[in-house]
C-alpha cells in the first residue's frame, strides 16, 4: 500500500514538472553551456604543457655566452614564445600598456663582468692557500653587480611572476656555478670534464599510470564534475518553488489531510528529482565523451568508473534535494525561494571549490569548504577520476552526503509540524 501511494506521490511530481517544460529545458540546458564555455576557456591553462606558449620579449644587449644560454634556456622550456624586434624603451611600453606580460632586458656586457668578478674572487680564495696565482688579477677591480631587468604586466598574476623570477634566477645560479667550477679548474690545473659535473640531486616527478601512459589531470576532469554538481544543486531552486506553490495553491493542505503520511509525499519528491540528477550527469558525461574531441578538448574517460561516479551523483542529488526541501518548506513566497536558492548555490559552489579550488583559498575559508556539501561530492568525484578509489575510498564523503540529507529533511518535517500544530 505505502509503495502505489510512493507511485502516486511520483506520478504527482512528474505532472507537476510538465507544467513548467520551459524551466525543466533550463534546467538540462544552462550546465551544458556552462561546461562547454568554462571548459574551452580553461583548456589552455591546463595545455600549457602540451605546446602553448607565452610571448615574451626577449631584449639581448649582451650577446655573448651567458645571454645566449638563458634564451636557450627559455626557448628550450616550451612555455615561452621569445620576440627580439624590440629596445628596452619600447618593450616597456608594450608590456605595461598590456600588449604583453613580460620583457627580460638582458644588460650590456653581462658575460664580462660575470667572469672579470668570478676570477677576481677566485684568484683570492686561491692565493689565501698559499698557492701561486697571477697578482695582476687579484687586484683587478671586482665589477659592480649586473641587474636583469624583469618589465611585467601590471595585471599579470603574481604567482606568475614570482616562477619566472624563480626560472631567471635558478639559470644565472647554474651559469655562476659553472663558471666558477671552471675558473678553479684553470688556476688548480685539473682536466676533468666539466659536463660530467652534475647535480648531487635533482627531482624526478612520479605521476599515475595507465598502462604505459602517464596520467595527466586537464580541464575536462575538473569541468565535467565540477559542473554536474552545480547543475544537480541548482535543482534547489525548481524544488523550492513547487513546494511554495504547493502551500499557496493549498495542496500542501490537502497531502496532509490525506491518510498517506507526508513523508510519503518527501520521498515522492525525491525520487523524481533524483532521476532528473541522473540525467543531467549522464548528460555532462556524454557531453565530455562524445562531443569534447570534436571541439580539440581531451575526452572524458569514465573506463571502470561509471558505477562509483553513478553513486557519488545519488548521494550529491539526496543533498540538494534535502536543502531544497528546507527551503521550499521555510519560504513563504517564491519571491524568497528563488532568489536565495540561486544566490545559495552559487556561493556553496564558490565555497566548495567550483569556482576555484579550495588550496588556493585562505586557511579560514579552506576550513568553511570542509562543511560544504559540494566540497565532498567533489572530493568524491576526484578521488574516482583522479585517484581511482572505489566505493570504500569515497564512504566518508558518501555518508556526509547522506546525513545532510537526513538533516535537512529531518528539519523540514519538524518545521511543517510546527507550522500546522492546531
Amino acid at each position: 500500500m505505502l509503495l502505489y501511494k510512493l507511485w502516486r506521490s511520483f506520478v504527482k511530481e512528474i505532472l507537476l514538472l510538465k507544467r513548467d517544460i520551459g524551466g525543466i529545458v533550463i534546467i538540462f540546458v544552462m550546465p551544458l553551456l556552462l561546461i562547454i564555455t568554462i571548459t574551452l576557456i580553461q583548456d589552455s591553462t591546463f595545455k600549457n604543457l602540451e605546446g602553448s606558449k607565452i610571448p615574451i620579449i626577449f631584449i639581448d644587449n649582451d650577446k655573448s655566452e651567458v645571454s645566449k644560454n638563458i634564451k636557450q634556456e627559455l626557448e628550450s622550456s616550451k612555455t615561452f614564445e621569445l620576440l627580439t624586434n624590440y629596445t628596452e624603451k619600447s618593450a616597456q611600453d608594450a608590456v605595461f600598456g598590456g600588449d604583453y606580460q613580460m620583457a627580460i632586458v638582458i644588460p650590456k656586457n653581462l658575460t664580462k663582468d660575470i667572469n672579470s668578478n668570478i676570477d677576481s674572487k677566485v684568484q683570492t680564495i686561491v692565493s689565501s692557500f698559499g698557492l701561486e696565482t697571477d697578482s695582476s688579477a687579484v687586484k683587478k677591480a671586482v665589477s659592480k653587480a649586473k641587474d636583469i631587468h624583469l618589465y611585467f604586466d601590471p595585471a599579470t598574476n603574481i604567482g606568475f611572476k614570482n616562477n619566472v623570477m624563480n626560472a631567471v634566477n635558478k639559470m644565472v645560479f647554474e651559469i655562476e656555478n659553472k663558471k666558477i667550477y671552471k675558473a678553479f679548474q684553470d688556476q688548480l690545473g685539473t682536466t676533468e670534464n666539466l659536463e660530467e659535473n652534475k647535480n648531487l640531486i635533482s627531482f624526478k616527478e612520479i605521476t599515475p599510470k595507465k598502462g604505459n601512459m602517464d596520467v595527466m589531470p586537464n580541464s575536462v576532469q575538473h569541468n565535467v564534475p565540477a559542473w554536474a554538481l552545480f547543475a544537480i544543486f541548482f535543482i534547489v531552486v525548481p524544488l523550492s518553488i513547487n513546494l511554495v506553490k504547493e502551500k499557496s495553491q493549498g495542496t500542501s493542505v490537502r497531502a496532509r489531510i490525506s491518510p498517506t503520511p507526508y513523508f510519503i509525499h518527501i520521498l515522492g519528491k525525491t525520487f523524481t528529482y533524483l532521476i532528473i540528477c541522473v540525467i543531467q550527469f549522464l548528460l555532462m558525461v556524454a557531453v565530455g565523451i562524445y562531443l569534447f574531441p570534436y571541439m580539440d578538448l581531451p575526452q572524458f574517460d569514465v573506463t571502470g568508473k561509471m558505477f562509483q561516479l553513478i553513486v557519488v551523483t545519488l548521494f550529491s542529488g539526496l543533498a540538494a534535494i534535502g536543502f531544497g526541501v528546507l527551503l521550499g518548506t521555510v519560504a513563504d513566497t517564491q519571491e524568497q525561494s528563488a532568489p536565495f536558492g540561486a544566490t545559495s548555490v552559487v556561493v556553496l559552489a564558490a565555497v566548495g571549490g567550483i569556482w576555484v579550488p579550495v588550496f588556493l583559498m585562505p586557511e579560514f575559508m579552506q576550513t568553511i569548504a570542509k562543511f560544504s556539501p559540494m566540497n565532498w561530492g567533489l572530493n568524491a568525484y576526484y578521488d574516482i577520476i583522479l585517484r581511482n578509489s572505489g566505493i570504500g575510498g569515497i564512504a566518508k564523503e558518501i555518508t556526509f552526503l547522506f546525513l545532510f540529507y537526513i538533516a535537512m529533511v529531518a528539519i523540514s518535517l519538524f518545521y511543517e509540524r510546527k507550522q500546522n500544530a492546531v
